[in-house]
């Protein structure tokens, strides 16, 4: 007879609840930390901070008796074949399952931010792609089908997605993240995670919370964060992906919030997340985050003290190796808490079950088929932005040499963000081979234009393409990445001369920026024949970008993250108050050179005069905005169609607009389509002065616009809410539902 934890036909809760009362207080902590193979064996520089000053010899003989919560990072620490790789992994379950009395397995966590961290897996183009694609239904298919592929090896958990919302793009993770706007990221970012879990791959949300925030836009730094705009801009994108995208974890961040880090902020991590938004999953530690508090925070002045005040604020598991939860008393109770939650998601993901055993991964394994690298390609060309074009894009057949110039234009590295593997791992393996074909943007030229000559004088050519931007890294290894935080948004490493010498030259350019962050382009404003975008593309980036300039791709990006004037400082979003804004109190004018939600097309669009249903609804009610829109030019093409409300009374100074809802709109050269928007009031609650977030009555104004500008507004309709003021918790409704037809 099977003990009632074996038992696969009771819930998740009473069979983890049963195991649990048969566990020693050893034995349950070990559910609560994990060991990261190799982690002492890396060359050169760290994958997480302090890695190599906290990473610990650990002896698995005498840990393993008791158990072990989770394994960090069998793919994503060395290159290693994928076959190779999942037999390892095989291996590894196999000894920690023999070594404890219950014949429990380890749950294998790995980074999914821009694909599988693994070598040969399909990289996908960064966050802060996805953003200006905004095409979440193209996202989530992405995110499952990355999921598959982790989950083929023996993967349990994935890292990802980053759901920091943008405030100073000096900030390094900038290119983690998916843009400046808390709906953007979280509409995004909850596709994501719905793509994750349904794999079976338990999503992680980062970081949690106010990490985007930091002084100085520098890693790590404080973050001076207000209460409210840590509940109306950092938290949104959290709340919809635990409420709507059914998120089964969530990582701490490192930052303290008005002096409590995050790793030891209970009103966060369990009044907030678990007794308000209802979460039921696990939090986990940032890497080596419990014991930043003591060595970076000062909070406590060992191991065990940080581990004590980490556990009873609710992080429930210590990554990526155990130091702090191991080393001394904890509090039974606590431990009890977090052992529950850890071992009722093995049960969820089927390692409780008396006949477990890990996937049998035949060689070869293929972590880069082509319906991934489709989606990859897909996902690249939807991103990419078209910023100005005074009509030398696309391409004239007439151009027969082409001048391409810059760091960037034959290095695949400009194509790559920081967790991707060969940025992330293959530094220190500088030998081995990034294991996918990356296209560089002038092989991808070469391969899209075959009858067009290249050269490197910009004289002698017909058009200029000047490529410049980032090259991602770690921790000091590149200009953009964690770790890698700029003082200005000027174009790094003098690569602001060579845009000016191929202006210089006379020939039209054309400005490609691959970057991990928005630079100041104010400099060659009005200078070049043609600026495009692209946020580090992935391994399809280059086709990517070359369809974008022949013609073949018309362009459908917008800009996630406003393009800044002028690199000294002025670093804001387009969610500022009237006082945010340009005034004649202040000689600095923080105005863009291109706003969020801003991109081009090589077609034309008209835009009916949009009706709406009510015109007057109850703070409690909704209306439906309905817009019709033509493709009038002579090429198919995608419109973006952005909906911001503006609240011009409120409470407290509320930004000028904000968006609240978004649609694609693919259309056929002469085709039109009808968007519907369904607006909740719901989506103009703010939080207000008592620190409740609530619905007032009131003037608003639904603004459909291509970009957050307000020149680019094209129809502002005036609704009116009625009824009294509401008072909304976390059952209010957060999403404008959208449809095209």
């Amino acid at each position: 007879m099977t003990d009632p934890w074996q038992d696969p036909a009771l819930p998740a809760g009473v069979r983890a609840a049963d195991l649990l009362a048969r566990m020693t207080p050893q034995e349950k902590i070990a559910q609560l930390y994990s060991v990261w193979p190799g982690s002492n064996e890396t060359p050169g520089g760290d994958m997480a901070p302090l890695q190599h000053a906290l990473s610990e010899d650990i002896d698995l003989t005498e840990l393993l008796p008791h158990g072990l919560g989770q394994l960090t990072r069998p793919f994503g620490t060395a290159p290693v074949d994928p076959a190779e790789g999942a037999a390892r992994l095989a291996s590894l379950q196999d000894r920690v399952r023999s070594a404890n009395r219950f014949r429990l397995p380890a749950l294998a966590h790995e980074e999914c931010l821009t694909g599988f961290t693994a070598w040969q897996a399909t990289i996908f183009p960064t966050p802060l792609a996805w953003g200006a694609s905004f095409d979440p239904a193209l996202v989530k298919e992405m995110a499952s089908a990355i999921g598959a592929s982790m989950r083929s090896v023996g993967i349990h958990q994935g890292l990802a997605p980053v759901l920091d919302v943008v405030r100073d793009p000096r900030w390094g993770r900038t290119e983690e993240s998916i843009g400046e706007d808390p709906y953007l990221v979280a509409t995004v970012g909850t596709a994501y995670v719905q793509g994750l879990e349904s794999a079976g791959i338990v999503a992680t949300l980062k970081h949690f919370a106010g990490y985007s925030a930091s002084r100085g836009a520098r890693n790590h730094a404080p973050a001076s964060l207000g209460p409210r705009e840590l509940a109306d801009v950092i938290l949104p994108p959290f709340e919809m992906a635990v409420r709507e995208g059914g998120a089964r974890s969530v990582m701490a961040a490192y930052n303290d919030v008005d002096g409590l880090p995050a790793h030891a902020h209970p009103r966060l991590l369990t009044q907030l997340l678990r007794e308000q938004w209802e979460f039921t999953g696990t939090v986990v530690a940032d890497y080596f985050g419990v014991s930043l508090l003591e060595s970076a925070h000062g909070l406590t002045d060992s191991p065990a003290g940080a581990a004590v005040l980490a556990l009873a604020a609710g992080v429930d598991v210590e990554l990526p190796a155990v130091r702090c939860y191991g080393a001394g008393p904890l509090d039974e109770e606590f431990v009890d808490r977090a052992a529950l939650r850890v071992l009722t998601q093995k049960c969820e993901l089927g390692l409780l079950d008396p006949d477990w055993a890990p996937p049998v991964a035949e060689a070869p394994v293929d972590l880069d088929p082509p319906h991934m690298r489709a989606l990859a390609r897909q996902l690249a060309e939807e991103s990419v932005v078209l910023l100005a074009n005074g009509g030398t894009l696309p391409l004239a057949p007439g151009v027969r040499r082409i001048a391409v110039l810059g760091p960037l234009a034959d290095d695949p590295a400009a194509m790559l963000g920081c967790y991707t593997f060969p940025r992330h791992v293959l530094l220190d393996h500088p030998e081995v081979p990034t294991g996918v074909a990356i296209p560089t943007l002038l092989e991808a030229l070469r391969t899209e234009l075959p009858d067009t000559e290249f050269t490197d004088d910009p004289v002698a050519a017909d058009v200029c393409v000047v490529a410049v931007g980032d090259r991602s890294g770690l921790f000091g290894r590149g200009t953009s990445g964690e770790g890698c935080d700029a003082a200005d948004l000027e174009l790094p490493d003098g690569q602001g001369e060579l845009v000016d010498k191929a202006l210089a030259s006379g020939t039209p350019v054309v400005l490609v920026l691959l970057s991990g962050r928005p630079y100041a382009l104010g400099r060659w404003a009005d200078r070049c024949a043609a600026v495009v975008q692209a946020f580090f593309a992935g391994q399809e980036g280059g086709p990517a970008l070359a369809g974008v300039l022949s013609g073949r791709v018309n362009p459908s990006g917008r800009l996630p993250v406003s393009v800044p004037r002028d690199p000294a400082g002025q670093p804001w979003t387009y969610l500022a108050p009237p006082l945010g804004q340009r005034s004649e109190a202040s000689t600095l004018d923080p105005t863009p050179l291109f706003p969020f939600g801003h991109g081009l097309s090589y077609t034309s669009y008209a835009w009916q005069e949009p009706t709406v249903d009510d015109t007057a609804f109850a703070t409690d009610g909704e209306t439906t905005l309905r817009l019709t829109v033509r493709n009038t030019g002579e090429r198919a093409g995608t419109e973006v169609v952005q909906l911001y409300l503006h609240d011009p009374v409120g409470k407290v100074a509320r930004p000028v607009a904000r968006l609240i809802g978004y649609a694609r709109v693919p259309l056929e050269a002469g085709a039109s389509a009808e968007a519907h928007f369904t607006v909740p009031a719901d989506l103009a609650a703010y939080t207000g002065p008592d620190g409740d977030r609530i619905v007032e009555p009131g003037v608003l104004e639904l603004r459909l616009g291509v970009s957050s500008a307000d020149g680019d507004v094209r129809y502002a309709v005036p609704v009116t809410l009625t009824g009294s003021e509401r008072v909304v918790g976390p059952g209010r409704r957060m999403r404008c539902e959208v449809r095209v037809k």
